[in-house]
């Protein structure tokens, strides 16, 4: 259906963007394919060293999976604060990246664990980094006529943290930032630091990541990176915070998650 109709169509899993873009006529798309009918599309699991979400998990499921407890920590810390509990209900993973919303918070997640979307068409199945899938404010490199079947996840981390202020439940975030980390032998082996909500885009921190990566946490190195997040961040001032708030929360939210994973108590 998708190759037929292609730019005509659009995909329904969950429907929390597409059905209230409908509403505003923002969209109106000729035709809805609708892929809730599709038996198996809902899974939650490890298969070939990847966590593997399917296109039709649900929020909900995310946080209640023990799985993702247990080896996703920031998945877990993120998935209770996303929207309200009528939207985890029905929306989905997938489909929050594939509306590439600036305020979405799966991309800021899925960036700091260096997530991949699978896109799958009659002509075959393409594997894209989700810093790569997202190209702008509501812009994917998704083709007409592919479905995102799958997002998937390589290895595992032991620390993770998603911290978010929104002004009220359900709102999107004036600042969040998402941190996960690999340790082994007290030296940080994978890192990922990430934000939403102060950018025309979901961004990944590069250099706050290479200022922490391959050594052991400690007062200076947090530090550092807390002011690299805070500098890669572009916030506006506008009706949730100005743009020197949102841009010291920033650092705030990087030298919490920081402490916490190196054991320090943060002042």
């Amino acid at each position: 259906m998708m190759a037929y109709y292609r730019e005509d169509a659009k995909v329904l899993s969950g429907g929390m963007s597409l059905i209230p873009l409908m509403k505003l006529r923002f969209a109106a798309p000729a035709t809805i394919v609708d892929l809730n009918q599709i038996q198996g599309l809902d899974y939650i699991e490890e298969a070939g060293g990847y966590l593997r979400i399917g296109c039709l998990a649900r929020n909900r499921a995310i946080v209640r999976s023990e799985l993702v407890r247990s080896r996703h920590p920031l998945m877990s810390s993120a998935a209770p604060t996303i929207s309200d509990p009528v939207v985890r209900n029905r929306g989905t993973v997938v489909g929050n990246l594939t509306h590439a919303d600036p305020q979405g918070d799966w991309a800021t997640v899925m960036m700091c664990l260096d997530g991949e979307v699978v896109a799958r068409s009659t002509e075959g199945e393409r594997v894209i980094p989700v810093s790569q899938f997202i190209t702008g404010p509501f812009s994917t490199t998704l083709m007409p006529n592919e479905i995102a079947v799958e997002v998937r996840v390589p290895g595992a981390t032991n620390f993770g943290e998603y911290h978010k202020i929104e002004r009220k439940v359900g709102d999107f975030a004036t600042v969040a930032v998402g941190v996960a980390l690999q340790q082994q032998g007290g030296s940080v082996s994978r890192v990922g630091i990430g934000l939403t909500g102060v950018g025309p885009s979901n961004i990944k921190c590069y250099d706050a990541e290479r200022i922490v990566s391959g050594g052991g946490l400690n007062e200076n190195t947090i530090q550092q990176a807390a002011q690299a997040a805070a500098a890669d961040s572009s916030p506006r001032t506008d009706h949730r915070g100005s743009e020197e708030y949102k841009r010291e929360m920033v650092a705030v939210f990087v030298r919490r998650s920081l402490h916490a994973a190196a054991g320090i108590r943060a002042a």
